[in-house]
């Protein structure tokens, strides 16, 4: 392997841990401690769509360097299509490639609902609490999902890092 592969294959992992980390740290950590220590429901909201907002910047720009440098560990593989169905190697990958396509339609669609004008809407307090309870519902649902995905994404890549030699015993 050459030093430029290592070199790819280390941002690779380095941005999913920037990726997968800080969503379980929103999730995990950050949103069952403000509901200890903030009882209010949309001052939390409000609270958590900021930090998300911010947090994006830096996810979707993680999420990208992923795609790339995924497209570059792959890129023997890829650049014959036929390989991914002849192997088991193959077919983890393949079956990494769908799901990081869903974990992308997920986080677009957490992107489009936790936009600026939500934001905006949520600080000046000019949403009622159905609102802020539809928001909330969404928010947790999309959140478990992208975390659940990019789990099953790592396990895949684990996978791989083992040559796609799977065995029970």
């Amino acid at each position: 392997m050459l030093i430029y592969d290592s070199f790819i294959f280390w941002i690779h992992l380095v941005f999913s841990s920037i990726w997968v980390g800080g969503s379980i740290f929103l999730g995990v950590v950050l949103a069952p401690l403000l509901k200890k220590t903030m009882p209010d429901v949309n001052k939390r909201i409000s609270f958590m769509v900021t930090v998300a907002r911010r947090f994006n910047l830096i996810a979707g720009s993680s999420l990208m360097i992923l795609v790339i440098t995924g497209i570059y560990n792959g890129r023997f593989l890829l650049s014959q299509p036929s390989l991914l169905f002849e192997s088991i190697y193959g077919y983890i990958l393949f079956s990494k490639i769908i799901l990081v396509c869903i974990t992308i339609l997920v986080y677009i669609i957490h992107i489009v609902i936790l936009n600026k004008n939500t934001e905006i809407k949520i600080l000046q307090n000019q949403a009622p609490d159905s609102y802020f309870k539809e928001l909330r519902n969404r928010i947790i649902v999309l959140g478990r999902l992208t975390v659940g995905l990019s789990i099953g994404v790592l396990f895949l890549a684990a996978l791989l890092n083992s040559g796609g030699d799977i065995r029970f015993s």
